[in-house]
This record gives structure tokens, C-alpha cells and sequence, in this order.
């Protein structure tokens, strides 16, 4: 298989049958087998030839999870033409404009949701022929089709010219461009990402040799289909299998469509879920406040079980080994009266989640194993088409992000693109038929990406001497001191965020200075209760200096004598602190799409801070910046 048509044909003579997917319609979810599906692709593809799609044109597409995005992709893909996969976050100005621009988008696929969007930039696009409009449009001008009008098109076309539209599929070669898909957006411009229809099969291949996924598996597609992960991981991966996919059902709000995960996941009861930390950090949040609500004594049986299942587990590759195995009667006992009972919560057939997007901290894969719904990190990027490793039932290390894939090589490598020995500290850089053709119409950032064939991620890790990888955070945002030495902050920036109730988000700087500093964006609900049951009123000159001192002590435990000592190395740890009167958000710009911090726009929008921050006034976390900067808050 070396296209993803060969991949769906395949799947289709495999498991006519089988459901592949699974939609709210008429208040339940109904199924669509495979072979439904193939011909609702037949028809949408030969629509779009009838309305002029020529081979390598590009189609842009915006859409909530539904079974008419992956039939358009599809579509797209065996009519000859580029998908190029939209962000529902994308805002209609200029993010979603340049995409479509850059990507010289002739068509666009839009669900009603979205729709005033593309409306509002069309004109400014003179390469857009056509907007087809997933849900219809009232009074459509003579450049807008719905979907149900293409597929009736297609109909009509496959009537007489059904052989050349399977000619032309039959025509599509391994090297031929499935998608454009677009970077975050972390620079002004977006790179555009061409994955090939062979990246693509190889990656579900590639990702295929971490475990076995059988025929009666289901899940429910939580992360947006654009998505790299969720494309390849959850849309391909279980197509290979003949596997099953539900779409969340949307709300009128993105409040209401929350709100219709756990109905949905008691719906489907799914066998395996994606997942990404901020996914992750709200089940936790929901399971732990359902124990607290059943009272104290609950509350106190739920911690001695999760106390005896982490003993017993250890950091899982070392489960029930050596003298851990006297847990296993007593975690038998909690499993069956407790455990088993939130398993229930999430269907009751949960095997596992796989994790995907930021690093997810241990203390959160130690929750879900012990409750058995292990989360499995994984490790990738869009680039690498994107799955290049990943944890798995049989083979789970805390804190790793996994074995690799088979049928890829990984090295790590220094600055100077030398491969370091295993254990030592460095970039990934992976080769293989998953890493991308380059960047749409930017052959600089191709060749400073790609080179002899081998993809150079921007990430640090090493490979432990299991086989295990280590992703420690983006290796051109490392903290470098005075002396040239480097190390990664993200393991610092995280630890301070997931063990401080006081603290929302962190960056930490250092850029060849005597010493590293931070910015702190406090979370002020908590941190004004906690100088109140102090005595102290938060807006008064005295509770604004409790309020940061209390934010100190929270950085002075991974200090020496602190509760966390020796967790990192203390020159790393900020030695001075700027508490910011603004959080990162979208919206601002700080954080991208995936919700990953922005580092080159922070240092630049709080350059004034960073610079106080070598001053000998900011020595002290209470100086009057500060201060004013929590007064905003209040």
C-alpha cells in the first residue's frame, strides 16, 4: 500500500461491512460501512471533476469532526486534487486568509459553523472558484454549491464516465501531494507542510507495528480531523484495521459540545481514545470532583488506592515486579470496587488513550494506569506525516514518549549535526517514507528542515538503552547560560504549572545571562483565597506582598531544602520573577492553535518585563512592577 486510496480500497474489499463511521443523526448515532463510504467518495469525487477539479488542484477544508469531512478528503483525493486541512480555531482575517492564498486554494469545503468566514475573505481571493457549503446556503450566488448538489453532480457524472474516474484514481502515484497542512502559526507566516499520499500510507504502516488494533475496535474522534495525530493516528489507522470512527457530536456552543463528551463516550463506548494533555487534565479534574461529591470517606478510599496501584505499578515497564507484588490482592480489591466503577464512566470498554501534542507528565500517566485506562504518550510531528513513536499496552515507561515506530531510522544529534551515543542529550532527527516532501513554495525552510533525507525536528531527547525515547522540549528554545552551557525548560516551566495551585503558566529565559529568569502568570481566584484565609484582604499593599511571597515559595521548593530539591539543576531555576498583568492566550497571540506557548512572541510582547528582570530590583519578587502587575488582575 502506497498511497491512501490504495489504503481505502484495501479496507473496503477487507470489511465491506464493517462500520467505519459512527454519527449523531436523528438524536443516535448511526453507522456508515465501509462500502457506503467508498461510494459516497465515488459520488463527491466525481462531483468535483464535473465541476472542473484538475489534478493537483488544491482544496482548502474547514469542518467540525463529520462523516462529510473525511468523505471530502477522500473525494478530493480520488479526483486527483490537494486537501489542504483548516484549523476551526483559524480566525477569518488573516490566518485563514494566508493559508488559502498561500495554498492558491481554487475551492473550499465549509460547514455552516464556519461559513461566515469564508465570507468574509472570498473577495479576497482570486484564485477561489467555488465555496461548497457542507450545510447548504440560503440564497447561493453563482460561485456556491452544498455538498448534497456535488454529490448529485456526481451521480449524473458517473453515469456515463464512470471509468474515467476510475482512470483517473488508478493514476495517482506515491509521490503525488494528499495535503498541504499548516504549522501553528508560530511566525507571521505559516509554513505550509506537503505530505505525500505515500507519507501518509507509510506513517499508518509505520504506526501499525506499535500495536494491534483489531476489527471491532471503536473510538470517538475527539480532536479536530485536521489534526495531524488525530488524521493519521485515529482517521487512517483504524481504516487499516477496519476499525471503527464516531464523530463528537457538535453543540451550538463549543460549551455545548463539551458537554456532550461523556453522553457521546457512554454512546459509542469507545476501545481506544486520543487524547492531548488539556483533554487529559479535565478527566482527571471530572473523576476527582465525582469522588469528592460522594464524601470524605470516598474521597480517602479513592487516595489509598491510587497510593497501593502506584506502588504496585511503578513507572509501568516494572509493574508487579520484585517485591510489588504484594500489592496485587489489595489492588485486585480496589480495582473491582472502585476502578472498575470509573471505567464505567467512560463506557466501560476503554483499553487505552493515546497521547499526543505536548509532553504529558508523569503524574497524570501514573493516574490513568492505575485506574486502567493507561494513557499512552506518544511522539511526533506533522512533518513526519506525524506518528514517530508512541508507548503501548505491552511496552509503557512513564516519562518516556515510547518506542519508535519500525521501517524509520531515528540519530540524535549535536548542533553540528554530529549523531551523539545513546543517553546523550540532543536533537531528533528521523528518515524514513513518512518525512514530508518539504515546505509549499519555500525551499529555505526545506532545506534548513530536511537534509540528505533526513528530517531535523527542532526537538531535544535521547534514547534510553530500552529503546525507550526521551522528548525533553524544543531544542532551539534551550536556556543558555553565560558559559554557553544549554538545557531545556519545558520540564521546569510544566512542573511549576502541574504542582502549583498559584501558578497558571510559565516561561523561563535565559539567553547567554549570569542567570535564568521567569514570567508568572498567577491564578489569581486561588491565590487571592489563600491570603484571605490568611487574614489579609488581596487588593491592600499587605496582601499583594503575601500574594507574592507565596508565589516565591512556590519556585524556592525545587530549591535546596524545598520539597522538590534536586528535581532540576538550580542554576536553571528563575532567580528572578516578573508576575505578568496578561495570560498567553490565542487571542493575544502567545499561544498557537495547539495551545503551545509562542516564545519568540512572548520575549518580544513582554520585552520591557525581561529587560526589569536583570535589573537589581527585580532581585526581590516584591518590588512595585510586580505589584502593579497583580493589581490588574484584581
Amino acid at each position: 500500500m502506497r498511497t491512501i486510496i490504495d489504503l481505502f480500497e484495501t479496507s473496503v474489499a477487507k470489511f465491506p461491512n464493517n462500520v467505519y463511521l459512527w454519527e449523531k443523526q436523528n438524536g443516535k448515532f448511526e453507522g456508515t460501512t465501509y462500502q457506503q463510504t467508498r461510494d459516497l467518495v465515488f459520488r463527491f469525487g466525481a462531483g468535483l471533476l464535473s465541476l472542473g477539479l484538475q489534478k493537483g488542484d488544491r482544496v482548502g477544508l474547514i469542518s467540525e469532526g463529520r462523516n462529510a469531512w473525511i468523505i471530502s478528503e477522500l473525494g478530493i483525493l480520488y479526483a486527483g486534487g490537494i486537501n489542504v486541512p483548516l484549523s476551526v480555531k483559524l480566525d477569518s482575517g488573516n490566518e485563514l486568509k494566508f493559508r488559502l492564498a498561500h495554498s492558491g486554494s481554487k475551492m473550499i469545503i465549509v460547514s455552516g459553523g464556519h461559513a461566515s468566514k469564508v465570507e468574509e475573505i472570498r473577495n479576497n481571493l482570486p484564485e477561489l472558484e467555488k465555496v461548497i457549503y457542507l450545510d447548504g446556503k440560503e440564497n447561493p450566488g453563482a460561485n456556491d454549491i452544498s455538498y448534497t448538489q456535488v454529490l448529485a453532480l456526481g451521480d449524473e457524472y458517473l453515469k456515463t464516465n464512470l471509468n474515467d474516474f476510475e482512470a483517473a484514481y488508478q493514476t495517482i502515484q506515491p509521490d503525488n501531494i494528499a495535503n498541504i497542512s499548516y504549522t501553528s502559526g508560530t511566525t507571521a507566516d505559516p509554513k505550509g507542510i506537503m505530505l505525500s499520499h505515500l507519507n501518509y500510507a507509510a506513517n499508518v504502516i509505520q504506526s501499525n507495528t506499535l500495536m494491534e488494533i483489531t476489527e471491532d475496535w471503536k473510538t470517538l474522534a475527539l480532536l479536530p480531523w485536521d489534526h495531524a495525530f488525530a488524521h493519521t493516528a485515529c482517521l487512517y489507522c483504524l481504516m487499516i484495521n477496519g476499525a471503527s470512527i464516531a464523530a463528537l457530536e457538535v453543540g451550538k456552543t463549543p460549551m455545548e459540545t463539551l458537554k456532550n463528551i461523556p453522553k457521546n463516550i457512554q454512546e459509542i463506548k469507545p476501545t481506544i481514545m486520543m487524547s492531548v494533555p488539556a483533554l487529559a487534565k479535565n478527566f482527571r479534574k471530572s473523576i476527582e470532583s465525582n469522588i469528592r461529591q460522594k464524601g470524605p470517606t470516598a474521597e480517602k478510599l479513592f487516595n489509598h488506592a491510587l497510593k497501593i496501584a502506584y506502588k504496585y505499578n511503578g513507572y509501568g515497564w516494572d509493574r508487579g515486579k520484585g517485591a510489588r507484588v504484594i500489592y496485587k490482592p489489595l489492588l485486585s480489591f480496589y480495582d473491582k470496587i472502585l476502578f472498575s466503577k470509573i471505567r464505567e464512566g467512560f463506557g466501560g470498554k476503554l483499553q487505552l488513550f493515546i497521547g499526543g501534542g505536548a509532553l504529558l507528565d508523569i503524574e497524570l500517566q501514573r493516574f490513568f494506569f492505575a485506574i486502567g485506562m493507561p494513557m499512552c504518550q506518544g511522539y511526533g510531528l506533522s512533518e513526519a506525516s506525524p506518528v514517530i513513536s508512541s508507548n503501548a499496552l505491552h511496552a509503557i515507561k512513564f516519562g518516556s514518549s515510547g518506542r519508535l515506530v519500525k521501517h524509520m531510522e531515528l540519530k540524535i544529534c549535536d548542533l553540528d549535526g554530529n549523531q551523539l551515543p545513546q543517553g546523550e542529550k540532543g536533537e531528533i532527527v528521523v528518515k524514513g517514507d513518512n518525512v514530508m516532501k518539504g515546505y509549499w513554495n519555500n525551499q529555505k525552510a526545506t532545506e534548513e528542515t530536511i537534509k540528505d533525507g533526513w528530517l531535523y525536528t527542532g526537538d531535544m531527547g535521547y534514547m534510553d538503552k530500552d529503546g525507550f525515547l526521551y522528548v525533553l522540549g524544543r531544542f532551539k528554545s534551550l536556556l543558555i547560560g553565560s558559559d554557553g552551557e544549554k538545557y531545556s525548560p519545558e520540564g521546569i516551566e510544566e512542573s511549576l504549572v502541574d504542582q502549583s495551585p498559584f501558578i497558571d503558566q510559565c516561561m523561563l529565559y535565559n539567553n547567554q545571562n549570569a542567570y535564568t529568569s521567569g514570567m508568572i502568570v498567577p491564578n489569581i481566584p486561588v491565590l487571592n483565597r489563600e491570603v484571605e484565609k490568611r487574614g489579609l484582604k488581596s487588593e491592600t499593599v499587605e496582601g499583594l506582598v503575601e500574594a507574592l511571597k507565596i508565589i516565591q515559595q512556590e519556585v524556592d521548593a525545587y530549591k535546596a531544602g524545598g520539597k522538590f530539591e534536586n528535581s532540576f539543576p538550580e542554576r536553571w531555576l528563575p532567580a528572578t520573577i516578573a508576575v505578568l498583568p496578561e495570560a498567553f492566550t490565542e487571542q493575544n497571540h502567545l499561544l498557537n492553535s495547539t495551545m503551545k506557548m509562542v516564545r519568540g512572541k512572548i520575549t518580544e510582547y513582554f520585552a520591557k518585563e525581561l529587560e526589569f528582570l536583570y535589573t537589581p530590583e527585580a532581585k526581590s519578587i516584591i518590588n512595585q512592577r510586580n505589584m502593579d502587575a497583580l493589581k490588574k488582575w484584581l
